[in-house]
């Protein structure tokens, strides 16, 4: 599979050379850990031509300010210091600044100065570069970090790290990963792709927290159980969790692994007779999604021109070619020229903001969601 697949690709010819590697998922028996064991993080390029944001989404937008406002809320962010590693484009710690009268600071390799929304500049400062132990004076009252912890394959490392820097303070820390568990047990290939090399659920989250120092005060899903959250303390001692939870826990995860393993063939075939049978048919398809999770589904399908489009209303993305399979990325007003029979959504949290979009424009497409 193609090692990035939110790389911002000019051309075709780029898009379809551009390089692979392999995935090789699996499970560990001691702590429930699912990674990647083929992952090599040279291949992997964090810049600014990194495109992740999903922040011109309405759906994501409401979600990401009912976070900060939680989080502001039930730990009092109101004139503190708030430290984000991973922070894409700032959006989520200009609204902790924002909204908590804040002052913060981001960690990102892939952040571009040019495109932030802080409203605040005086509030927020940022850093174009990863989170390490060069970074571990920098103190703050609370500490988060979403979706990055599965990007990194050295996890017990990094969350080690973090814990350092927060020494004695009382500082919370909130992570915020993919929700394994759904992506099992649900067969959600597409959920799986090169960047992410680590894997969790409440089980296994927990234990490496845990491990590395920390009281886990709760762990939840939100976003349609897509993502999955961990609040925690640091504790002078490690405190060791429910052993009877923890068993539960791990044959659950065992249990997830091996239906994945059987059930997945099935999963992939579907999908490929779906889109089969419609190009068949002479019905023009088209995805709506280009990130991530439209990279796994086109290359694990092998998709090339079966679909000759996918839309994004990131207005960063069109023009642009999907990463490994070459489809040209279009806005949403291409569609107007070029009307689609079928649109399959690549995430379905945002069935009825497409839906809406698409009756705007007067189009009537079937309407698939993964």
């Amino acid at each position: 599979v193609p090692v990035n697949s939110c790389i911002l690709m000019t051309t075709r010819e780029e898009a379809l050379s551009y390089p692979k590697g392999e995935i090789s998922l699996v499970f560990c028996h001691d702590c429930g850990f699912v990674y990647n064991a083929k992952f090599d993080e040279k291949l992997i390029e964090y810049s600014g031509r990194y495109e992740e944001t999903q922040g011109y989404s309405g759906t994501f937008n409401v979600f990401h300010r009912r976070l900060a406002e939680d989080l502001i809320e039930r730990h009092d962010l109101h004139g503190k210091k708030v430290l984000e590693i991973g922070c894409g484009k700032g959006e989520f710690l200009t609204l902790l600044c924002d909204l908590g009268d804040n002052r913060g600071i981001g960690f990102d390799p892939s952040y571009v100065a040019e495109r932030s929304r802080a409203g605040s500049s005086d509030r927020t400062t940022f850093v174009t570069d990863f989170y390490s132990k060069r970074y571990s004076d920098h103190s703050a009252d609370f500490l988060c970090c979403k979706m990055t912890l599965e990007h990194i394959p050295l996890v017990a490392d990094f969350v080690s790290t973090v814990r350092v820097a927060v020494g004695d303070r009382e500082t919370i820390v909130f992570f915020q990963v993919p929700e394994a568990s759904i992506i099992l047990e649900d067969c959600h290939f597409w959920d799986i792709y090169y960047e992410h090399c680590s894997y969790f659920d409440r089980g296994s989250l927990a234990r490496l927290f845990a491990d590395c120092g920390f009281r886990v005060l709760r762990t939840w899903v939100d976003y349609d159980d897509q993502y999955l959250m961990i609040e925690a303390l640091p504790v002078a001692r490690a405190e060791r969790l429910d052993r009877g939870a923890l068993r539960a826990s791990m044959e659950e995860s065992q249990n997830a692994m091996r239906r994945f393993a059987t059930a997945v063939p099935a999963r992939i075939g579907h999908w490929s007779e779906v889109v089969a049978a419609r190009s068949a048919a002479g019905k023009n398809v088209v995805l709506w999604g280009s990130g991530s999770k439209a990279v796994a589904f086109l290359t694990t399908l092998g998709i090339d021109t079966q679909i000759q489009h996918v839309v994004d209303i990131n207005p960063h993305r069109p023009g642009m070619y999907m990463p490994g399979t070459g489809q040209l990325i279009v806005g949403p007003e291409f569609l107007e020229s070029d009307p689609p029979d079928t649109v399959i959504i690549m995430n379905p949290v945002y069935r009825p903001e497409i839906s809406t979009q698409l009756a705007t424009m007067g189009l009537t497409p079937e309407i698939l969601a993964l």
